[in-house]
């Protein structure tokens, strides 16, 4: 018999706190002894923190775990994985060591367990990483995911909030998966739908970060929670500003029609109130709003790159196999820090 988990009313990165929310307890936070070799805190807003040990060196460190957004254990364990995974790639860093973060409600069949830890492991050992172990505790619901330790140079990290104007923006993967899956929850879903979204999902973003590597990329972060806008909100970090051509953007066709059947989840929601006051749209329908500030899991790079590299880094991206796409410029700060048109 085929072995399931159940789907949660939360999966994935739809699981997240509120930007908002974290924005107000972060300001709480004691600032604690000021140490010089930490390059990347919690202060900013960037994926990972970065700890530097020599002048060569430096370390990534990051975790992220979640409850369920697919049935199939073993692919949600490849999804969960793939994601923390993905706050290493996202710093320029390279994936060295892992543990498994678990909670699993202790009446439940080991074997699901088993299935997702499979999935994890496969995907740590894709990106070059080692499992080293982990920590599990008894719980009412499935959790599952890693805290992740790559290794940087100190001076070669990415920042989030670190572009110029005039660079062009670059989008890896397809926009939609928060829509599909909620979709796929009520049984509305297509399989293809369903398919693209799970590829899209179990697909790391290390060869997008072996490909950056060979081009000027001034700024860099991965789409997850706090969707597309709002990690774009967090690039342009209050002194910048940004023009995005819609119809430029890769999505996961089905998507839109599901937001159109207001299939959408209260994550996105939540980015809406917090981001869209610094957003502006024109001509842009009401599905594709939905799937801008729709929350991904595993999602794709979005980088500011010098504008000369940006044809031949998208083309590159392409021919390994990734839908990446120029979505739009950074431009000089303006009245509205995002302009969305078609």
């Amino acid at each position: 018999m085929e072995e399931k988990i159940v789907f949660c009313k939360g999966g994935g990165c739809t699981a997240k706190l509120g930007a908002g929310i974290l924005e107000r307890v972060l300001e709480c936070l004691p600032e604690g002894n000021k140490d010089e070799r930490l390059l990347v805190g919690f202060q900013g807003k960037d994926d990972a923190a970065v700890y530097r040990l020599s002048d060569e060196e430096a370390l990534v460190q990051t975790l992220d775990f979640f409850p369920p957004m697919v049935d199939d254990p073993y692919i949600f364990g490849q999804i969960a994985a793939a994601n923390a995974v993905s706050d290493i790639y996202a710093m320029g860093g390279e994936v060295k060591l892992a543990l498994n973060i678990v909670c699993f409600p202790e009446k439940m069949d080991l074997n699901v367990l088993g299935a997702i830890m499979q999935g994890g492991a496969e995907k740590v050992k894709e990106a070059g990483g080692v499992l080293a172990g982990g920590h599990s505790i008894a719980d009412s619901d499935v959790k599952y995911g890693l805290s992740v330790t790559g290794i940087v140079h100190p001076e070669k990290f990415y920042r989030n909030d670190t572009g110029k104007p005039g660079d062009k923006l670059i989008l890896t993967k397809k926009l939609g998966v928060g829509i599909v899956c909620t979709a796929a929850r009520v049984r509305e879903a297509s399989e293809q739908a369903l398919a693209q979204a799970m590829e899209s999902m179990t697909t790391l973003n290390k060869k997008a970060s072996e490909i950056c590597k060979r081009f000027p990329v001034h700024a860099c972060t991965d789409v997850t929670g706090f969707s597309f806008l709002g990690h774009l909100h967090e690039m342009m970090g209050g002194k910048l500003s940004c023009v995005i051509n819609v119809p430029d953007v890769p999505v996961i066709q089905e998507a839109a029609a599901y937001a159109d059947e207001f299939l959408l989840t209260a994550a996105g929601q939540r980015n809406r109130n917090h981001v869209g006051e610094h957003v502006g749209f024109e001509g842009v329908p009401f599905a594709m709003e939905e799937i801008l500030f729709d929350p991904q899991t595993s999602g794709g790079l979005l980088i500011a790159v010098d504008p000369r590299s940006a044809s031949a880094m998208t083309e590159e991206l392409q021919a390994a196999g990734l839908p990446a796409s120029v979505v739009g410029e950074i431009t000089e700060k303006s009245g509205r820090e995002i302009l969305c048109r078609m």
